[in-house]
């Protein structure tokens, strides 16, 4: 028996009075969201739906991400959490891929109108059978979208008797894009994820007087789903959902709620210290440890977080495949900017070449992982799970180079990967969709850098014959058929391509 929704019953059964959940003025116990959690796997048992089946949820960092997170854990079946930016037919394809049964959606806002693309894709989806609305305003039991969460729990019991899980069950299915266009889920135990909260734990030392983690990378991430909501739960620490981040706002809820522990990408750090730095924003002082994932932080920003936080930006490395945490800057070794890090514990790590064969010394070379943090494959993709992994390695597609202490440091990519203000975005799956418009020719997308996503998505385009598609428009209709994190920003057209004589485009060249 090994569930990861131990890391909420635990802290339920050990401080059920102690704050959970800080979002705007609501203030929830561990025990409150730990009920809601019971009555979540309570409806979803009354419906069918238990151990080893999908369920989807589609929510930003609200307090109904860990009600039903959670509920869905402890019913024995499996969370598949989808990004809030996908439109509507990518909805329908994770519900499809992922052999859904239920979607939990958020209704949304006038900027996010998640309910309606969520609706939309669950009824273009072939199998998912039950949607539920998690609504805009607290405790509506009605919507114009469909059932209501409030209302289908109405009734159910507040305890829960959890599933047996085995420690290889799987316990969640992260998608990402991987080596391939189409997005595959990666298949993440419960001892995967577990493993990694509790080595995410041990590395960090516990503030004196109690966590305050800042919840502001999205909980549908790995990252921000292990090392912060999972992370954090199993301390009994305090988390501060932000939905949509925000220097500023960022900046007051740390002053504000005394945060003591913040992990977020690159380009977080660097709006904040614009903010610090341009408008003289109130500093604050309560942090005690920051990290930051997701891509490549410039050393410049860490070495101005430091001058003007007094604390340095400890960065790690990993991936959905793994769990997500690979390798950290860890406390009690001395930290180096702009690495990796080294492997955290019960994790090894190797550079490879492009036959498995490990490559000795600096590098460079592809890094492949191997520990208890592996995924155990791509779902129903036994072909794709081949490629990457052998012998319990999982080869990631990063090349790298590792120095004399052991610490690693990324050098490029191995594969065409975007990654756009911590999103992996590939290039294929956009030239795919881009190619349907009737005015689009041929299509080559490339990321170009940029100040503060890391990289910009931009597409060279060959127009059809006669068509006189503009740049702008090109880039709103892209914007209305992709998530807002993938679509191009920059479009450039061209007569023609570089190619090889197979007709290859060579991106390298348009880079």
């Amino acid at each position: 028996m090994l569930n990861l929704s131990v890391v909420l019953e635990d802290s339920a059964r050990n401080t059920p009075e102690n704050t959970a959940i800080v979002f705007g003025d609501m203030r929830l116990p561990y025990s409150m969201i730990d009920t809601v959690a019971n009555q979540v796997a309570n409806l979803l048992v009354s419906r069918g739906i238990g151990r080893g089946d999908k369920v989807a949820i589609a929510c930003p960092n609200l307090p109904y991400f860990p009600f039903v997170y959670f509920g869905i854990l402890k019913a024995g079946a499996v969370v598949v959490p989808l990004n809030v930016l996908l439109q509507s037919k990518e909805i329908a394809y994770h519900l499809d891929d992922s052999d859904a049964k239920a979607l939990f959606c958020f209704e949304g806002t006038p900027e996010l109108p998640l309910g309606e693309r969520g609706k939309a894709g669950f009824e273009a989806a072939d199998g998912c059978e039950h949607f539920f609305v998690l609504p805009a305003t607290p405790l509506a039991t009605e919507s114009e979208y469909g059932e209501s969460f409030w209302a289908a729990l109405d009734g159910m019991p507040g305890e829960f008797e959890t599933a047996q899980t085995a420690p290889d069950d799987t316990a969640v299915i992260l998608y990402t894009s991987g080596t391939t266009g189409h997005p595959k889920g990666a298949e993440l135990s419960h001892q995967n994820m577990l493993m990694n909260v509790l080595v995410s734990d041990k590395m960090f030392p516990r503030a004196e007087n109690g966590d305050t983690y800042l919840g502001v990378l999205p909980l549908f991430h790995s990252f921000g789903q292990t090392v912060v909501m999972n992370t954090g739960f199993m301390r009994g620490a305090k988390v501060v959902l932000l939905p949509r981040f925000e220097p500023g706002e960022a900046l007051e809820l740390m002053r504000r709620e005394e945060v003591t522990f913040f992990a977020g990408v690159p380009t977080m750090y660097w709006a904040m210290l614009t903010k610090l730095h341009s408008e003289g924003a109130e500093k604050p002082t309560t942090l005690e440890i920051t990290v930051a994932g997701g891509s490549a932080c410039p050393v410049e920003v860490l070495k101005d977080w430091e001058r003007t936080m007094g604390i340095k930006i400890l960065e790690g490395y990993g991936l959905s495949e793994t769990a997500p945490v690979a390798s950290f800057n860890q406390p009690g070794r001395p930290a180096k900017p702009g690495t990796i890090g080294t492997p955290i514990w019960g994790v090894e790590m190797k550079l490879v070449d492009a036959d498995w064969k490990t490559v000795e010394g600096e590098g460079p070379g592809e890094i492949a992982i191997r520990g208890h943090n592996v995924m155990k494959g791509y779902y129903g993709r036994p072909e794709a799970t081949a490629e990457v992994m052998r012998d319990g390695w999982f080869r990631t597609g990063d090349i790298a180079t590792r120095d004399a202490d052991g610490y690693y440091s990324i050098v490029d990519r191995a594969k065409d990967m975007i990654i756009r203000g911590g999103f992996n975005v590939y290039p294929r799956e956009i030239e795919e969709v881009l190619m349907t418009h009737e005015g689009v020719s041929l299509a080559a997308v490339v990321g170009v850098p940029h100040d503060s996503h890391g990289e910009e998505i931009k597409a060279y385009v060959i127009r059809e014959p006669g068509a006189s598609i503009t740049e702008d428009e090109l880039v709103e209709w892209a914007k209305a058929n992709m998530a807002a994190y993938k679509y191009p920003r920059i479009v450039e057209f061209r007569d023609s391509l570089p190619m090889t004589a197979t007709g290859k485009i060579l991106k390298r060249e348009l880079r």
